[in-house]
């Protein structure tokens, strides 16, 4: 995972230049990667008909892990301090994708991921692995949390649940997990020294731990591993941050000995005004054919997938497959067969008919399950008295749709009390909101600047108001906009409406900045928390997500 931390040995290069192309490859593609635990294809497959572009998906997954399990895929992600963590994503042609669910039910690794006098911004999922193990039809999360320890998770379903199966003293840093052809999990890991470490059969312990591979000064900071057995070859895939990505080789066995080749160095990416895509995954698909999905850093949006065909040298190297000499912003789509289904949009309304919330959803650090409920809508109670947003609890998060869009949000806030403040926020650590403010029996509309963080992530600002209205009546829609193409500050914009029809424009533009430092990009948050006491509450009936 692309970062800068104290503890990390070297710091995070930006380098978001054009640059030259690469050799296109003209070789057939191996067959039989472990990594994707591929299982052989049910029919034959299907030409897919037409063109994907790219980015893939425009929303905010970054680091990604990608496996085949027999005609479907999957891809993981980080989300730092949100929860629930290590969103699962789901496709049938590696071009249109649905959140399934998430591999960390819930972040219990401190009190500070509470939200609940501390906090853990910035911390938490970083860069971790998926894979699915044959032997018992499962699925296995690995991942690293505050360089003291990894976790790992399984379960049957991607769906759920998620239970975690062991904890680990070795904290297995940017991890890539290998389900190897006999059913071992090996570990790829580390920064800059990557090592390779063997689990236990029953995955709960290590076995054996020993670097393989020092990259050489030449190329600096190498991160990100992802495991595969290719054709009986081990193969160590890692990254440069955040412009290059690389690419080890052993004949030998997991232990080595690896030779390097760089895959890509400064390519231009799909995304104007976006990164160089690196650090993600390889994947097969069942007709045999090969495709990198990587991410683009494109704040202040985040970092958004990028798919491209791989194919392979005569001596088993991979070649990404260019356009022009850059990652092409569109390719011909995968031949695979027909889905069984269509995935569900991650835009559209949420009514929250349900007592559980889609996946869609992610709580700023983890919630206080006692002060909110759904069903009938999204019920959001007091969990936290202070003038701070960036402490509150039971803010609720949605990914941000690029380049731009619209989230709606229809709000009862008839049962506020004095000193509540609830909402709808632009939320990273520079952010506004507009919401309702009740204070002396009285209740206004207004929006909000101001909310800021330093560069540890403390707040240094909560706030202040820009524009107000009074506002009658029990029920009010919020609007928020959001233009996130990359390469600049970008605006966001605040209205609200009191018949549902008519929206009026409160506040100035909101400057989204695109400094990368905070990792997760914008996000729009649901909110509501107390100044004075608790015991107030809204009600959320419609949340909609929509684009131009």
């Amino acid at each position: 995972m692309d970062m800068s931390w104290p503890h990390q040995p070297f710091p995070r290069r930006r380098a978001l230049t054009a640059a030259t192309g690469l050799a296109v490859g003209a070789v057939l593609p191996p067959t039989g990667a472990s990594r994707a635990a591929a299982a052989p294809a049910q029919g034959p497959a299907h030409a897919a008909a037409g063109a994907y572009t790219n980015p893939v998906i425009w929303q905010d997954f970054a680091d990604i892990d990608v496996i085949r399990v027999a005609d479907t895929y999957y891809a993981s992600a980080s989300t730092m301090h949100y929860s629930p963590g290590a969103p699962v994503l789901r496709s049938y042609d590696l071009v249109h994708w649905e959140i399934a669910g998430h591999s960390v039910p819930v972040l219990d690794f401190g009190a500070k991921y509470d939200l609940n006098g501390a906090r853990g911004y910035v911390r938490g999922i970083w860069a971790s692995s998926l894979a699915y193990r044959p032997g018992n039809r499962t699925f296995y999360w690995l991942g690293q949390i505050d360089f003291a320890r990894t976790y790992l998770y399984t379960a049957t379903a991607v769906e759920g649940p998620w239970n975690r199966l062991t904890t680990i003293s070795t904290p297995y840093y940017d991890a890539g997990l290998l389900v190897d052809s006999d059913d071992t999990l090996y570990v790829a890991y580390g920064n800059t020294t990557i090592s390779v470490a063997q689990l236990s059969p029953d995955g709960r312990t290590q076995v054996r731990t020993q670097p393989v591979f020092t990259a050489p000064a030449s190329v600096g900071t190498l991160e990100g591993s992802r495991f595969y057995k290719i054709n009986g070859k081990y193969y160590i895939f890692l990254t440069r941050p955040a412009n290059g990505q690389y690419i080890l080789k052993s004949s030998g066995g997991p232990f080595g000995p690896y030779t390097m080749r760089q895959v890509l160095l400064d390519l231009r990416g799909p995304v104007p005004g976006g990164g160089v895509p690196h650090q993600g995954g390889l994947v097969q698909t069942q007709s045999g054919a090969w495709y990198y999905l990587a991410f683009v850093d494109a704040y202040p949006g985040g970092r958004v997938p990028a798919l491209a065909p791989v194919t392979w040298t005569a001596d088993g190297w991979p070649v990404v497959q260019l356009v022009n000499g850059a990652w092409g912003t569109s390719y011909p789509s995968p031949a695979v067969p027909p889905p069984p289904r269509q995935v569900t949009p991650m835009t559209g309304v949420d009514t929250f008919d349900g007592a559980s919330l889609a996946p869609r959803w992610e709580w700023n650090h983890n919630p206080d399950d006692s002060k909110w409920s759904a069903g009938n809508g999204l019920t959001l109670r007091t969990a936290t008295v202070t003038d701070d947003l960036y402490g509150a609890r039971n803010t609720l998060t949605h990914r941000i749709q690029g380049p731009s869009s619209t989230a709606t949000v229809e709000l009862d806030h008839s049962a506020m009390r004095d000193g509540d403040r609830a909402g709808l926020a632009l939320l990273r650590d520079s952010s506004a909101w507009i919401g309702l403010k009740r204070d002396g029996g009285a209740t206004r509309v207004v929006m909000v600047g101001g909310l800021t963080m330093d560069g540890n992530w403390n707040t240094t600002g909560t706030g202040y108001e820009l524009a107000s209205a009074a506002v009658s009546g029990s029920r009010i829609r919020l609007r928020a906009g959001a233009d996130i193409r990359p390469g600049a500050a970008r605006p966001g914009t605040f209205s609200y409406s009191t018949d549902g029809t008519t929206f009026t424009r409160l506040g100035p533009e909101f400057s989204m900045g695109n400094d990368w430092r905070f990792f997760m990009g914008y996000r729009f948050a649901l909110f509501n928390h107390a100044t004075q006491a608790l015991g107030g509450s809204v009600r959320v009936t419609r949340f909609e997500l929509s684009t131009p």
